[in-house]
């Protein structure tokens, strides 16, 4: 492999890792999480959280100044949630990232709210679709992973008779 190569490696590993601290956090936080959510517009969030009252958040995922400086899309995010988040390493130079934006470090193991993100006010159509995107996308993660679990437990049971 190229150094580059290796470089792409650990720049994934990072945002998994920072991924999996951000749900965390949101978790302990009483929000359900999903990852990767397609929005209408086509794009993609990192992840998105829902908490008992109907308001999202969405964290966007951030290991580098190159993956921050060459992805200006995140303010395409902001019709989509009631707080926008970066979420970065902990030795990741915050003073980058706009002072518009709530501010969360992670690790694999958690994550810290350094800066709380200011509160919107979604537009009521718009969070009935998301709510409904969200709820759609989180049930077809679950039914991959019942399917792959059962399919296995079902090799099982199969191979017994």
């Amino acid at each position: 492999m190229t150094g580059t190569e290796l470089d792409d490696i650990a720049a994934a590993d990072k945002t998994r890792l920072v991924t999996r601290g951000v749900c965390r956090l949101l978790t302990q936080m009483d929000q359900a999480c999903v990852t990767e959510l397609r929005l209408k517009t086509g794009r993609r969030v990192d992840v998105i959280s829902l908490n008992s009252k109907g308001k999202f958040t969405i964290v966007e995922v951030k290991v580098s100044v190159a993956d921050f400086r060459g992805d200006r899309k995140w303010q395409e995010y902001l019709p989509f949630c009631d707080a926008f988040y970066f979420a970065v390493p902990v030795d990741f130079p915050q003073e980058i990232l706009p002072e518009e934006a709530g501010l969360i470090t992670a690790d694999a193991y958690g994550a810290a709210i350094l800066n709380p993100a200011a509160e919107g006010d979604m537009n009521g159509s718009r969070r009935k679709a998301l709510t409904i995107r969200f709820a759609r996308h989180a049930a077809s993660r679950l039914g991959a992973v019942t399917d792959e679990v059962l399919g296995a437990a079902g090799k099982e049971f199969l191979t017994d008779i």
